[in-house]
């Protein structure tokens, strides 16, 4: 039986191969779908433990409905701010974060983004992570897509699509897996945004908790799939 070439190569090698399959299969992503960095950010917050088909309903609900804006949403009452981020789930939940966020960033840069993505990449995430409700992956997502700094954003599909082809960290940790890509990869702002939403798609049309092997176009460096039995 032939390895898979993940097996065979250095993970460099395997992270490279894998992005330009992905890319000619998926094609640009465009991501993050926002018009500002705001909006982007406000996503990022409601995008945890949601469908984005129903963070954009919550997007559009506030685009419609608030001022779009810092001060917009500290206006904004939070049983209306929940209201209108209702479809995005745990709406209470969300609304205190959002909320933290805008009045961390008015109380300390003036509610200024520029201000704040000047700071290095250490730096600012650091920043990030210290605002309520602001974890690993959203506080990297906010980095990437809005201040448009190299850092590689690790969430579920990520580790499903790598444990599956057999290049999983030994430690099952963000960090490690963090680790992975930007150990092996050339630190380029674009490329790691492109292969972040590239490993999305992939998981939410194929590599599903429960892959849709056949057809896949990773499967000749997957160590995990099995050519189907002849009828």
């Amino acid at each position: 039986m032939v390895r898979p070439e993940c097996s065979r190569k250095s993970p460099k090698t395997s992270l490279l191969a894998i992005y330009r399959l992905l890319y000619r299969e998926y094609g640009p992503q465009h991501w993050w779908p926002a018009e500002t960095p705001l909006e982007m950010i406000i996503g990022a917050i409601l995008t945890q433990s949601a469908a984005w088909t129903n963070v954009e309903k919550a997007i559009n609900n506030l685009k419609a409905g608030a001022d779009l804006s810092i001060e917009g949403l500290r206006s904004l009452p939070h049983d209306e701010l929940a209201r209108l981020i209702y479809p995005s789930g745990y709406y209470n939940v969300k609304a205190r974060k959002v909320n933290a966020f805008v009045e961390w960033l008015s109380e300390r840069y003036d509610g200024d983004l520029d201000r704040l993505f000047v700071l290095d990449t250490v730096e600012l995430r650091n920043e990030l992570l210290s605002v309520h409700g602001v974890g690993e992956e959203t506080a990297d997502s906010i980095i990437l897509y809005a201040a448009h700094q190299p850092i590689f954003v690790i969430d579920a599909y990520t580790r499903r699509i790598i444990t599956h082809l057999g290049l999983a960290p030994q430690k099952d940790a963000y960090a490690a897996f963090q680790a992975l890509f930007m150990d092996n990869l050339p630190r380029d702002e674009t490329l790691f945004n492109e292969y972040h939403a590239l490993l999305v798609q992939h998981g939410k049309a194929v590599c599903r908790k429960t892959p849709l092997c056949t057809g896949c176009c990773l499967n000749r460096l997957c160590p995990t799939f099995t050519e189907p039995s002849s009828p």
